[in-house]
């Protein structure tokens, strides 16, 4: 896809790059990411498949002497391990197509801590099992508060993450691990009803 666009596309502006990758590329990536048979876990696979993404953003020329994290930066291109959630949040609300996606076991126990679609913590003693999709995001995913995944559309999901997050930087740098999620009862979020 992207020999598709570099064909086609000799000078591409930031907007155009854009629109192309996220209709083009992103949606293969995201697949073999998450979804996908191969899920990678270590760290050269992981970088392997952000090589693509790197690729990519090399196409706009005057993007080219930045590091491959300011690309992202400039473009508001998040990293694959920060989809992932987005993900998540379409496997949970039934976007996908249930036959071709992983279960995402909803935890109903408990109810004292996490948010209303907490995911069963289970365990696995195979590492084919243990560093597959689902188990690796369940602490990630479990760890987000009510306001962030009790909504109606992508969106909103996607905005909301984005100023929970707004303090990690493995939004821009996948080499970055997730830092410790605060205190969520400092959060606010201004919801706009208009």
């Amino acid at each position: 896809m992207i020999g598709i666009i570099k064909r086609n596309f000799i000078h591409v502006d930031s907007n155009t790059f854009c629109l192309l990758y996220k209709a083009l590329v992103r949606p293969h990536l995201e697949y073999a990411h998450s979804v996908g048979l191969w899920c990678p876990h270590k760290k050269e696979d992981i970088t392997e498949i952000e090589k693509v993404q790197k690729r990519a953003t090399k196409l706009i020329i005057s993007f080219k002497k930045f590091p491959y994290k300011e690309r992202l930066r400039r473009l508001n291109l998040p990293t694959l391990k920060y989809r992932s959630m987005i993900e998540v949040f379409k496997i949970i609300n039934n976007i996908y197509d249930a036959s071709s996606v992983p279960i995402l076991p909803l935890d109903t126990s408990s109810v004292t801590r996490g948010n209303s679609f907490k995911l069963s913590n289970l365990r696995f003693y195979h590492d084919i099992r243990k560093y597959a999709f689902v188990p690796r995001i369940i602490n990630l995913w479990n760890s987000l508060p009510d306001f962030v995944v009790k909504v109606d559309s992508i969106n909103v999901f996607k905005n909301r993450l984005d100023k929970y997050w707004s303090h990690q930087d493995f939004m821009f740098d996948y080499t970055a691990a997730i830092a410790g999620i605060g205190d969520r009862s400092e959060f606010t979020v201004d919801i706009d009803l208009s």
